[in-house]
């Protein structure tokens, strides 16, 4: 982690139901996404976008189905019993993992900042997104 970073804790979090639960590393006060594209603002996803090795899928793999569309990279998963989509690998950041802040448990949560993403225009502003998933951010 680059010097000057702060620190990460492991927030822990999961579907509706409880099948589906992980584990993220970040920092206390996330930083976050809310985006406009059509899939994201039917949803409400809150992205917190980090990279792979700092998600860990703790439990219900195979509670776990995929949906793609478009170019079909990006891999929505969600909980086949309750339908919740808690975390996805995004289109932008194919070496990470986005997380819904909203699926997140509230104990380790000290601030959310929201940001605004143009997923509408999302091949305009994709590149914004891509430090999320490096190791040093």
């Amino acid at each position: 982690m680059a010097s000057g970073s702060p620190e990460l804790i492991t927030h822990r979090g999961g579907c509706h139901c409880g099948r589906v639960r992980f584990e993220v590393e970040a920092p206390a006060e996330l930083e976050v996404q809310l985006c406009n594209c059509s899939i994201c603002s039917m949803t409400a996803y809150l992205h917190l976008i980090v990279p792979a090795s700092r998600f860990r899928l703790v439990q219900g793999e195979e509670d776990l189905a995929t949906y793609t569309f478009n170019t079909g990279v990006a891999q929505h998963r969600f909980c086949t019993h309750c339908g919740i989509k808690s975390f996805y690998i995004p289109r932008s950041n194919p070496d990470g993992v986005s997380v819904n802040v909203r699926c997140l448990d509230p104990e380790t949560i000290a601030l959310v900042h929201i940001s605004d993403f143009d997923g509408r225009n999302w091949e305009e502003h994709a590149d914004d997104l891509k430090r999320f998933s490096q190791e040093d951010v």
